[in-house]
């Protein structure tokens, strides 16, 4: 028995017991079913560890490595589907994480900065993808199209362990790499000065980037991955007033946008990861002209008369 395994029959019974207050037709089946309860149970690891990733980039100003190791990824699923691979994901982790090693390396030897790094690596593997598929006749399959755009539904017990490994790795990772790589966030130059090995933590978490990313091929897709690694740590970045709070609004927003953004897609029987995205884009929107109305409201310019 998997890890994934594990953590689903200890999960599975309070998944069962909330089924019946869920709304909806077809939305409580992810609590009672058990290939939906693996798909739900994905779901919500990745936010939970995506959030925590988001947080971190976002300090950094790296969001976008985030979309860049996506479509590297699905270079290596392209390459793995190509060569008969059992679970393509394999292929894309080990190719994320060398461009994930490439790209930290060559921003910290100033050889490029980190935008144009990963803008190269983004369009050449996404186009390296493509190329293999159409060479061998393949071409954009329903496979295919999963991996581009999320399904929930392919999660089966090896994609689950594969998940929820690199999950509880990450997690743990960071947590324990929490303190050096916020030093190194607000002022790598005093956390080199107070002895903190800065480069070994920066590609330490280059390469977790990396795998979390990969992570979250299979519920939003390789096209969609800054939904739930970006847009719920922006949200939260708008009425987090610290570090912490950041966090924990960032874990509310990303599990209100999975649990929403599935229910429409069972009910509307539209993409999951398609809908979660959007569900996320809609509550940065809301949360943005709130507060702008709060502001103007409440805290009126100092120049009004």
């Amino acid at each position: 028995m998997g890890i994934g395994s594990t953590i689903l029959d200890l999960t599975s019974p309070v998944l069962e017991a909330m089924a019946p207050y869920m709304p909806g037709e077809i939305f409580p089946y992810f609590f009672s079913m058990d290939m939906l309860q693996r798909a739900m149970l994905a779901a919500i690891m990745v936010t939970i560890v995506a959030g925590v990733l988001g947080t971190f980039l976002l300090i950094q100003n790296l969001a976008l490595i985030g979309d860049g190791l996506a479509h590297v990824s699905f270079g290596g699923v392209a390459v793995g589907i190509v060569l008969g691979a059992t679970s393509p994901l394999w292929y894309a982790l080990v190719f994320s994480v060398i461009a994930a090693i490439l790209i930290h390396e060559m921003q910290s030897r100033e050889m490029l900065t980190g935008d144009a790094s990963i803008a190269i690596f983004l369009t050449g593997m996404l186009a390296l993808g493509l190329v293999i598929l159409r060479v061998s006749g393949g071409g954009i399959t329903s496979d295919i199209h999963s991996y581009l755009f999320g399904n929930l539904l392919l999660i089966d017990e090896g994609s689950l362990d594969f998940i929820s490994l690199i999950c509880v790795s990450a997690l743990v990772l960071l947590l324990f790499l929490r303190n050096g790589l916020l030093a190194t966030a607000i002022d790598p130059i005093s956390a080199r000065v107070q002895g903190l090995p800065v480069r070994n933590i920066g590609l330490l978490f280059s390469i977790t980037t990396a795998a979390v990313v990969v992570s979250m091929v299979q519920v939003v897709g390789t096209l969609l991955v800054t939904a739930l690694l970006v847009t719920p740590a922006a949200t939260a970045k708008l009425v987090g007033t610290s570090f912490k709070s950041c966090l924990l609004w960032t874990q509310l927003f990303g599990l209100l946008s999975v649990l929403i953004g599935l229910y429409f897609s069972a009910e509307m029987d539209t993409g999951s990861g398609s809908m979660i995205a959007l569900v996320a884009a809609l509550i940065f929107a809301t949360v943005a002209v709130g507060q702008i109305v709060f502001r103007a409201v409440f805290r009126p310019s100092d120049n009004a008369s």
